[in-house]
């Protein structure tokens, strides 16, 4: 059953708490979590976390109870006013279905995290009401670029803007639309169709990204939304950043160019607005956004409008 109303949590301040979680995979690089950790705490707040290094080569950092108990403890924690996943991977999917969203909806918290992150922000917020950041892991924010590091702490403690208008952004398909962002990680999102945790798909302003996919792969996974009948369900598509896995520039942009004409393709007969060059993704330049959240994107001025709850 879809929530009722929209619950924003609350702006974060210097000295609040940032608990950190890992729901999917290990961390095996501790210079990149000490490295998060210590930009949390140059921004002046508090970090609690009960990580350590990955002692075994598997594809999660804990078992599903381990897991999912750590989720609730810090959710239960008044001290902490904020959650914030470790990194991504594999995993959410296996936990997803047991958390207490009951008891989530009660304390709202800011959700922080992408990739595989996708799952939980996506549910929580379709469940409770509650909104959720789409913004970077502790082992991908130092390694982010200023601009996206400046953008995420502002969403953290000034809370969400009027309006978004990236640079580079590309406007593939003109037209106006308003409906509710949604979204995330491609490979993520198909894996949840069928299932109970799959995404509400009317009326959304459907986020997409990612990394490490040979073209025919997304091919195959965005071929599967259209004939599944996902995208006609769309009020517009935005497109992020799908690259390759590596450095190379001229397959990023060869990668990124044929996604956009495989979308286009596919949404021919909708009209929808669709949108590419979003700086989202697995690079450095990862800008933070709220799921959940009613927004209209311009197509005559490129901005992402959001629609303030009162």
């Amino acid at each position: 059953m879809a929530p009722k109303r929209t619950i924003i949590p609350p702006p974060l301040k210097p000295g609040d708490c940032i608990g950190l979680f890992s729901p999917a995979g290990p961390a095996r690089d501790p210079g990149r979590v000490t490295d998060g950790i210590r930009l949390l705490r140059d921004r002046g707040f508090r970090v609690k976390s009960s990580w350590e290094p990955a002692s075994r080569n598997d594809y999660l950092a804990a078992s599903d109870e381990v897991r999912l108990n750590e989720f609730h403890r810090l959710w239960a924690d008044d001290e902490v006013h904020a959650l914030m996943a470790i990194r991504g991977g594999y995993g959410c999917l296996r936990i997803v279905g047991r958390i207490d969203m009951k008891v989530l909806a009660k304390r709202p918290k800011m959700v922080i995290g992408f990739s595989d992150i996708t799952v939980l922000l996506n549910i929580i917020c379709q469940q409770t009401g509650m909104i959720t950041i789409h913004g970077p892991v502790v082992t991908s924010l130092a390694r982010s670029d200023k601009e996206s590091v400046q953008h995420f702490f502002s969403l953290l403690t000034g809370g969400i803007p009027e309006c978004f208008k990236p640079v580079q952004l590309e406007i593939l398909r003109s037209g106006t639309a308003s409906g509710v962002v949604r979204g995330g990680n491609l490979t993520t999102l198909v894996h949840l169709l069928g299932t109970p945790w799959e995404i509400a798909w009317d009326n959304a302003l459907l986020v997409l990204e990612d990394t490490g996919e040979a073209m025919y792969r997304l091919d195959r996974m965005l071929t599967q939304l259209h004939q599944a009948g996902k995208l006609r369900r769309l009020a517009g598509l935005i497109l992020g950043t799908f690259d390759p896995g590596n450095e190379d520039t001229f397959a990023k942009l060869r990668l990124q160019h044929q996604v956009w004409e495989r979308v286009l393709e596919l949404t021919e007969e909708f009209a929808y607005p669709v949108w590419g060059c979003f700086p989202v993704g697995h690079g450095q330049r990862n800008y933070s956004l709220p799921i959940g959240m009613e927004a209209t994107m311009d197509g005559v001025t490129g901005h992402l409008r959001f629609k303030h709850v009162t």
